[in-house]
C-alpha cells in the first residue's frame, strides 16, 4: 500500500495529502520520499492554491521513524526529512494541517512547516525528543517563531504533550473541532471563503513575503542544527541510549560524559 495519498479536489486548486501507514503513520523514509514526489506533482500545478495533509485514520502521525534515529541511518533520514522543508519554503504554496489524534515529533514539526493547524478534540501535540535523548532541528526553530521563546523552551526542554485546546491558547492552532466531521467541514469552509476565491499566483507571493523570516531561518540555520546533530549529538553516549532504550522498552540509563 502506498505510504500517502495525493488527491486534487476544488478543480485542481487544492492537493490533498493523506499520511496512509495507520495507525500511527510514521514518517519514514519511503513516506518521506512519497511527500517529495508529491511535491514535485504541486510544482507543476500553476491553479494550486492549497496543500492540505492529513492522516489516515485516528492520529495524524506518531512522528519520524525512531529505528531511522539511529546512528547508522540517522543522516540519511535527516537529510531526506530536512528536504521537504526546503522544499516547502520553494513551493510557497499556502499550506495546511489537519489534526486528529497523536502528532508528535517529526509529524508535528511538518504541521509547524503549515500556514494553518486546525484541530479536533482528540489531538495531541508535542515534541517529546528530548526523552529519546536527542532534540528536533526544525522544531528548534519554527515551534519559537509560531508561539514565542519561552512557550516554545517548555514544549521542547520537557518534551510535554499537550491536548488541542492547549495548542489554540498557545495560537498554535488556529481552531479546534468537536470530532473529526466537525473538522473537515470547518477547514472545507475555511478553504471557501478564505483561500479559493483569491489569485493562485498572488497567494504564493504573500505566503514569500510573510515568510520572510521564517524561510530564512530555515534555510540559513536548519543545515546548521543538522550538523551539530549528526556530527556532535549522535557522537555522545545518551542520545544512543535514549533511542536505544526506547526500541527495546526500557528505561534509559543516563551517562555522565
Amino acid at each position: 500500500m502506498a505510504k500517502i495519498e495525493y488527491n486534487l479536489t476544488d478543480d485542481s486548486q487544492v492537493a490533498q495529502i493523506i499520511l496512509n501507514a495507520p495507525k500511527a503513520n510514521v514518517l519514514d523514509r519511503e513516506m518521506m520520499t512519497a511527500l517529495l514526489a508529491a511535491f514535485d506533482e504541486c510544482k507543476t500545478n500553476r491553479a494550486l492554491k492549497l496543500i492540505s495533509f492529513e492522516g489516515a485514520g485516528d492520529h495524524f502521525s506518531y512522528g519520524a521513524s525512531v529505528e531511522e534515529h539511529q546512528k547508522e541511518n540517522a543522516a540519511a533520514m535527516l537529510k531526506t526529512f530536512h528536504q521537504l522543508f526546503y522544499e516547502l519554503v520553494e513551493l510557497s504554496i499556502p499550506t495546511l494541517a489537519k489534526i486528529s489524534g497523536l502528532c508528535l515529533g517529526g509529524a508535528l514539526e511538518l504541521a509547524l512547516m503549515c500556514n494553518f493547524l486546525f484541530a479536533d478534540e482528540s489531538a495531541k501535540l508535542g515534541q517529546p525528543e528530548i526523552v529519546l535523548g536527542v532534540f528536533p532541528p526544525p522544531a528548534s526553530l519554527l515551534l519559537p517563531l509560531k508561539i514565542g521563546q519561552a512557550r516554545a523552551e517548555e514544549l521542547l526542554i520537557t518534551g510535554k504533550t499537550i491536548s488541542a485546546r492547549e495548542a489554540k491558547a498557545l495560537r498554535l492552532v488556529n481552531e479546534v473541532y468537536s470530532d473529526k466531521v466537525s473538522l473537515n467541514e470547518g477547514v472545507n469552509r475555511f478553504c471557501e471563503e478564505q483561500i479559493l476565491p483569491k489569485s493562485a499566483s498572488s497567494l504564493r507571493f504573500a505566503v514569500k513575503a510573510v515568510r520572510s523570516q521564517f524561510n530564512e531561518a530555515i534555510l540559513s540555520q536548519l543545515p546548521q542544527l543538522e550538523k551539530l546533530y549528526l556530527e556532535e549529538l549522535m557522537e555522545t553516549k545518551d542520545a544512543n541510549e535514549g533511542i536505544l532504550a526506547f526500541l527495546e522498552k526500557r528505561r534509559p540509563e543516563w551517562q555522565m560524559e
